[in-house]
């Protein structure tokens, strides 16, 4: 059965050499092998989160792979994801880093591009959300304001250490002389990860996922998923979530209580993830994306983690669908102001109830 209840109903399209199905997991998956061996598949692209967002915040996915007759493939993933405030709106790929078509095949990733926009005009959407490590053919044009960061990552934690800027090193000493520690877990540290997640989110004027959101995560990917704690003793004072992907460790969601940011707890947290990176054998270490030039830029860069360029596109079907809510406007800067202030508990019952709408 689909998970979109429909089967495995054709998506229309003006190529009969072309077959474009729906998928969804069924242990004759040729999804994963594509991923496997395609060099701009990114953790997006990963089925886990087929049944990670449906499960924790009931969004219909809308996975398409696209099959000529020669047996070339191309697949999209993507979520509809239907709001009575902020609309309908279909995401590839929402709340992550990436998302887009992935295959080898250019024509078939652009006629599952096209399929998914045909599908969400069927579907009542207001507009279609990409963000790919690729370009693609569409006809609005990307917004490349924000970047990925990547970082190689040498064989051995040591010589990552003597590549670091002598400010990164000093920040990190200072971190463990203020009497900080990393420790390393699963689901049995979600509770206090999510204690300062929560926090910071709302210091941030922004709505948190749901506590469930990162427990239906970290069950999908089971020991690729893991939890970093930064401690002052026995108080957690920042945390971290870390997904493997191939050969890459991403750490898509990252916090720190802004009391303690002077003793640099961010910077500990993420030299011991770093080096668990390297000692594992991890090739690549993405630090997420950020807007190009911000706080969180500038925090990633000096690690010596370079721009992966990303290209988001926002494609409207109906009028006035291919608008959103951003910090940047007056009203949503007055959204933000007013989310400041509202206490902890509140944030943490309402945030997740608007948040499972913003698939920014």
């Amino acid at each position: 059965m689909n998970g979109c209840g429909v089967g495995d109903r054709v998506v229309t399209n003006q190529d009969s050499r072309v077959r474009v199905t729906r998928w969804s997991p069924d242990g004759k998956d040729r999804w994963s092998g594509l991923v496997a061996k395609t060099e701009h598949a990114n953790l997006a692209h990963a089925p886990e989160w087929f049944g990670a967002i449906q499960n924790a915040y009931g969004h219909t996915p809308l996975y398409l792979q696209a099959e000529d007759v020669d047996g070339q493939l191309a697949v999209l993933p993507a979520f509809l994801v239907r709001s009575r405030i902020f609309g309908t709106v279909v995401a590839s790929m929402p709340f992550l880093d990436g998302g887009g078509p992935c295959g080898t095949a250019g024509d078939l990733a652009n006629l599952a591009v096209h399929s998914l926009i045909e599908e969400a005009t069927r579907l009542g959407a207001g507009s279609v959300e990409l963000r790919s490590t690729v370009e693609i053919d569409l006809p609005v044009p990307a917004l490349k304001d924000k970047v990925n960061l990547v970082r190689p990552l040498p064989g051995d934690a040591g010589e990552l250490w003597g590549r670091l800027d002598a400010r990164v090193r000093n920040q990190v000493r200072k971190a463990e002389r203020s009497g900080l520690s990393v420790e390393f877990g699963h689901g049995e540290t979600l509770d206090a990860f999510y204690d300062v997640f929560a926090v910071n989110m709302r210091d941030l004027g922004s709505p948190v996922h749901a506590r469930a959101f990162f427990a239906s995560i970290l069950e999908a990917f089971g020991d690729r998923a893991r939890v970093g704690l930064v401690r002052k003793g026995p108080t957690v004072i920042g945390g971290l979530v870390a997904l493997a992907f191939k050969d890459t460790l991403i750490v898509p969601w990252a916090s720190s209580l802004h009391q303690y940011l002077a003793l640099c707890p961010n910077v500990l947290l993420y030299w011991e993830t770093l080096a668990a990176a390297c000692r594992e054998g991890f090739a690549r270490f993405d630090f997420g994306r950020s807007s190009r030039d911000s706080g969180t830029y500038r925090f990633k860069r000096q690690w010596g983690a370079h721009e992966v360029p990303l290209y988001c596109y926002q494609v409207p079907i109906r009028r006035g669908g291919g608008r959103s809510l951003s910090p940047a406007d007056s009203r949503g800067a007055r959204l933000v102001a007013l989310w400041r202030r509202l206490p902890v508990g509140v944030t943490r019952w309402v945030g997740p109830r608007v948040r499972k709408y913003l698939t920014q």
